[in-house]
């Protein structure tokens, strides 16, 4: 399993896949707004989207787990 975590301090303004939803290595998974710019954070490895933690509109510090990828 593969957790993917914030990378910096910021909002999830976007979340880009559903539970259960297969993804790929690198693919983007969550859209974050952090100091004015929004970035894409993926997934770290292949697999199933096992877990959604996160919510559209929060904020969240870096290293949280906002989706588990297994």
């Amino acid at each position: 399993m593969a957790d993917v975590t914030m990378p910096m301090n910021g909002k999830v303004i976007s979340i880009k896949v559903q539970v259960g939803q297969t993804v790929e290595e690198d693919q983007e998974v969550v859209i974050i707004e952090a100091m004015k710019m929004e970035l894409p954070v993926a997934a770290p490895e292949g697999g199933a989207v096992k877990e959604i933690r996160a919510k559209e509109g929060e904020s969240y510090q870096a290293g949280d787990v906002l989706v588990v990828v297994g």
